[in-house]
């Protein structure tokens, strides 16, 4: 199926800069990625500068357009400086898409299941994303203090499945923690395991498995560089790796996978009692090979001790995903393979535009990556020590949320096309989704509540002997966010400048590292502030008066409804939450009682 698509797209409805993850670092594990998929990775920020130049002119053209009166108590006409504009939640595609459209998918899914319908946390996730950057849900103020211009900033719905302005925060705060204070100043390499698509379905539900799968995986890939290790002579050494588990794949269909920055050698402890860094020779292809046979195998093991190897159909547990939530289990499923589960389409697999109908799902392959029965092993991207800022953009890759909103657009019939990030190999360039559809994927993307995605394992877990010595940490390698705070006052809540890039330091601590002192009143704060998590990620000072040029700071907090519907009925803004659309009727259903007398 071909279709034509339009030249120019509209970014009036762009989010935030922190709604989306750029492109993957540059050689990082993509599928079916051919060189024209690669120059487009280029061009959308694969060395992490935010914006292409050309989007930059466009963000700015924007912004000049627009003004800012529209949220300002002062009045008067503001300046065009590149400045940060707060987002207009409601006029973005997916915010429509979800306001239209979510009864209908909500009654779709409750008939399918005799009324059961998808879980009440999955509804939630759509009902609290619908009140994220809303200032009819509350905001807070800030007045710069040379001018008294002021500014609403609504509050978000810290959401956790799909929304791209929560996910973009929670990933440039994650990636910012775990390179200031976490990993070493050591090389890192990614390690990616995919797996059959029977284990997605089963990891998707069941945690405890999941985190069962990747032991046996991690513990695996650990014992490689302790192998290697004593072969080298150094004996009782112990790696360390942080696991991110992604539920969602490049079509937004559910792929539970494990992307794990594993430090790439070995620590060791000398006879003086410090700690001293070997690092790894590069795994070669066979490597690979025979690491994911042995991570094969003790998967299978592990399946088959829990009964779920699936030898005898006729003996197989029943399937306690299917017991306990039967439409978010159907949506898995159908999500895993690539196909719909809800509508007119149900059955149907996700339309692809750009190749021919049916043709075969495609995957890469490349060095340092093997493919065994369903499994994947990639291990081919590696940063360099001395290169923090590399590794942050890879950790923001592994973080990012599963959707942009400058990746969606919707047809003329009122479909959505959701733009990929490069060609994949067999030239599929988008995907076509009715907007019930959409919602489908959504949904199955949506963890559970209180899982941890974002696990550390070896010298790096919490409990570990050397975790204080081995750990990235305040100091002098990174400017702690306090510390910043206290010397720029002017900021909301304390907003730090980018930690400064400290010279290269050897692999080596001294036993007593843990111990020592952070700088006098430094306190280590537990999350990131907005503003400076902007700062950190896109270059955005969003504490910038875009009249003056001078500093804004927060002056009030508001979530009273009566104060937020007087200040926006003041500002001539809407002073309600957009209502939800009514539920929409199948096609080709007629209301029973249209041909009654009124």
């Amino acid at each position: 199926m071909r279709m034509m698509m339009p030249k120019n797209r509209d970014s009036s409805g762009m989010s935030t800069p922190t709604a989306s993850a750029r492109g993957p670092p540059a050689g990082g594990h993509c599928r079916g990625l051919g060189a024209q998929a690669r120059a487009g990775a280029r061009q959308h920020d694969v060395t992490g500068r935010r914006y292409s130049d050309a989007r930059n002119r466009r963000a700015r053209a924007a912004f000049s357009a627009r003004g800012s009166a529209g949220t300002s108590l002062a009045g008067a006409v503001a300046v065009a400086v590149n400045a940060y504009q707060p987002r207009g939640a409601e006029g973005t595609i997916l915010h429509g898409l979800v306001r239209d459209h979510l009864e209908t998918f909500l009654r779709d899914a409750a008939e399918r299941t005799d009324g059961a319908g998808v879980p009440r946390f999955v509804e939630k996730e759509f009902r609290e994303f619908l009140t994220c950057g809303v200032l009819a849900r509350g905001f807070a103020r800030v007045r710069c203090g040379d001018c008294a211009y002021e500014r609403l900033v609504p509050f978000s719905c810290k959401g956790r499945g799909f929304c791209p302005s929560c996910g973009g925060r929670r990933m440039s705060e994650q990636a910012a923690h775990l390179v200031d204070e976490v990993l070493p100043r050591v090389p890192v390499r990614q390690w990616v395991l995919t797996v059959p698509h029977r284990l997605r379905y089963l990891l998707a539900w069941n945690h405890k498995l999941c985190r069962a799968v990747l032991a046996v995986y991690v513990r695996a890939v650990l014992g490689f560089y302790r192998r290697r290790a004593r072969r080298r002579g150094v004996k009782g050494a112990q790696g360390g790796a942080v696991t991110v588990i992604q539920r969602f794949g490049g079509g937004l269909n559910l792929n539970i996978h494990f992307h794990t920055l594993v430090l790439d050698g070995i620590f060791g402890e000398t006879e003086m009692g410090s700690l001293e860094f070997h690092p790894a020779e590069p795994p070669t292809d066979a490597d690979v090979a025979r690491l994911l046979a042995t991570v094969r195998r003790r998967v299978q093991r592990l399946l088959a001790r829990r009964g779920l190897d699936g030898g005898d159909a006729s003996e197989a547990p029943p399937d306690p995903f299917t017991e306990e939530a039967p439409a978010l289990a159907g949506i898995s499923s159908a999500s895993v393979q690539g196909h719909v589960a809800l509508g007119p389409r149900a059955g149907a697999r996700v339309l692809q535009i750009g190749r021919e109908p049916n043709a075969p799902w495609v995957t890469s392959r490349g060095p340092c990556q093997a493919h065994l029965e369903g499994f994947d092993l990639h291990a081919n991207l590696a940063v360099r020590a001395d290169d923090r800022e590399g590794l942050e953009r890879l950790c923001r890759y592994v973080l990012r949320p599963p959707v942009a909103q400058d990746r969606l657009e919707l047809t003329g019939d009122g479909r959505v096309l959701v733009l990929l990030k490069g060609e994949w190999s067999d030239g599929t360039t988008h995907l076509l989704f009715e907007p019930v559809e959409l919602l489908e994927k959504l949904a199955a993307l949506t963890p559970r509540p209180r899982i941890n995605l974002v696990l550390y394992h070896g010298v790096l877990a919490p409990h570990a002997r050397w975790r204080g010595r081995a750990v990235a940490h305040g100091g002098a390698e990174a400017r702690a966010p306090a510390e910043a705070n206290a010397a720029e006052p002017d900021r909301v809540e304390g907003c730090p400048d980018r930690a400064p890039e400290a010279e290269t330091r050897a692999c080596r601590e001294p036993a007593d590292a843990a111990e020592r002192p952070r700088p006098s009143g430094v306190s280590k704060p537990r999350h990131w502030t907005w503003a400076n998590l902007m700062r950190r990620a896109f270059d955005f000072d969003v504490l910038a008066c875009p009249r003056c040029g001078g500093r804004m700071s927060l002056i009030a907090t508001i979530d009273d409804p009566r104060v937020i519907r007087k200040i926006l009925a003041h500002l001539g803004l809407a002073t309600e939450v957009p209502q939800l659309h009514p539920s929409r009727s199948p096609p080709g259903r007629s209301d029973p009682f249209s041909d009654l007398p009124a």
